[in-house]
């Protein structure tokens, strides 16, 4: 037997339609197909877990969200690329190396991002858009049977703005497909205005809310000779010496010390003259060449290495040297490495070719010398200290002997053996 409910009460409006119950899934999809087959379009269904073969019974279209989603996917990579060759090419361009102001695979990350973004915003407020969201009220759920949607009940709606909804012959209908009960809905028909409290509330936060990027555009657009305010001080307004700053606590009135003569940090003392300096402070300094200008102290140059030579050492540095040293000076040492050679196609004037290490100017230098070099560095070539380690630079150096003897090989350099297979 249905039962049929209807409880409109004065603050109801109008109706809204008829909700059907169900305690089956097989007679919920059997009801939809035939409310269908009878004419009614504006139908709608609602079960506490999915059920196979409702949508067709509902004759529900595939939505069109993917297809918008791809405009905006479409529109993300037009706008990205279209932004990133503005900026590189008109609006900001900037020459690195000679390399092209734009380069489309360089700007497949930045376009990947916003394809993304577009895409992910599209679909969220295109579901809501599609769906009619937000929406504050719904009169489906001021029914107290529909709480059991979620549970162990099925329902099926019928909307009133149905083209052949007639509230008599459509209750019958819906009993007559085998309905527990059929439930006329009505909207709430309460005043949609806001109370005049509410307003005035949401209007004073609106308000305050405009104050803070009130605030902070002032704060970037005027000039002031105050500190800017902080919420959280942190540690900005400590009790400090600043850079370049007075201080009365000192005789001359700076802030800025230099360090006690003498002190030495922990663990950098480094008083071997041989392994870090590459001074050898037994022998005596050469005598200056005979006419040459003074250029300071004479030094003596460590000969022989400070540590052990070994293989590991000589791969050690020949893996630097490809590192810090062949971008300039060549693989082989030469001078002819990727950078000199670009510089020279450049030909902009200010570049001075590298010296070539297999030259007798180097090639006559001690062991110490070079390895000074690489620390200090010398005319266009930068100190390399900081970077490189100190075995590293006594590897670098090793690896450069190596080299050198490649290069400038003597007879009695070569094995026995293998000299004698050289001869024709």
């Amino acid at each position: 037997m249905v039962e049929q409910v209807s409880s409109q009460t004065e603050t109801e409006g109008k109706l809204v339609g008829l909700l059907a119950e169900f305690p089956a899934p097989e007679g919920l999809v059997a009801a939809a197909e035939q409310v269908r087959e009878a004419g009614y379009r504006r139908i709608d269904a609602f079960a506490p877990f999915p059920v196979h073969g409702l949508d067709e019974a509902l004759a529900i279209r595939p939505t069109i969200l993917p297809w918008i989603v791809l405009g905006a996917g479409l529109t993300g990579v037009v706008a990205a690329i279209a932004g990133q060759w503005w900026t590189n090419t008109i609006n900001y361009p900037f020459v690195v190396s000679g390399k092209p102001l734009f380069s489309l695979p360089a700007n497949i990350p930045v376009t990947f991002e916003v394809i993304v973004l577009f895409s992910a915003f599209t679909a969220f407020f295109g579901m809501l858009a599609l769906n009619g969201l937000p929406r504050l009220a719904q009169p489906i759920f001021r029914s107290d049977r529909f709480r059991r949607a979620t549970a162990d009940r099925f329902f099926l709606l019928v909307e009133s703005a149905d083209a052949r909804f007639a509230l008599d012959a459509t209750q019958q209908l819906l009993g007559q497909l085998g309905a527990t009960n059929v439930e006329e809905l009505y909207d709430d028909a309460s005043p949609a205005r806001l109370p005049k409290r509410t307003g005035l509330i949401l209007t004073t936060l609106a308000i305050v809310a405009l104050i803070p990027p009130l605030w902070i555009a002032r704060a970037r657009l005027v000039q002031s000779s105050q500190p800017r305010w902080h919420t959280f001080t942190d540690m900005d307004f400590q009790a400090k010496a600043k850079p370049q700053t007075v201080s009365a606590l000192f005789g001359d009135g700076r802030a800025d010390r230099l360090p006690v003569a003498g002190t030495v940090a922990r663990g950098q003392l480094r008083d071997d003259e041989r392994l870090y300096r590459g001074l050898d402070p037994n022998a005596p300094a050469p005598p200056p060449a005979p006419g040459a200008a003074a250029a300071g102290p004479a030094v003596a140059w460590l000969a022989e290495f400070p540590l052990p030579v070994t293989a590991e050492m000589m791969k050690r540095g020949r893996q630097r040297y490809n590192v810090y040293c062949a971008p300039c000076h060549g693989l082989a040492g030469e001078g002819d490495g990727l950078v000199a050679r670009r510089a020279a196609e450049l030909q902009q004037g200010t570049w001075v070719p590298p010296t070539s290490l297999q030259s007798e100017a180097v090639r006559g230098q001690p062991v110490g010398q070079l390895f000074n070099t690489i620390s200090n560095g010398v005319r266009k070539m930068p100190a390399y200290g900081a970077q490189i380690s100190v075995p590293d630079r006594w590897a670098i150096v090793l690896y450069l002997r190596a080299l050198q003897r490649t290069q400038n090989a003597k007879p009695e350099d070569v094995p026995p053996e293998t000299l004698k297979a050289l001869e024709p």
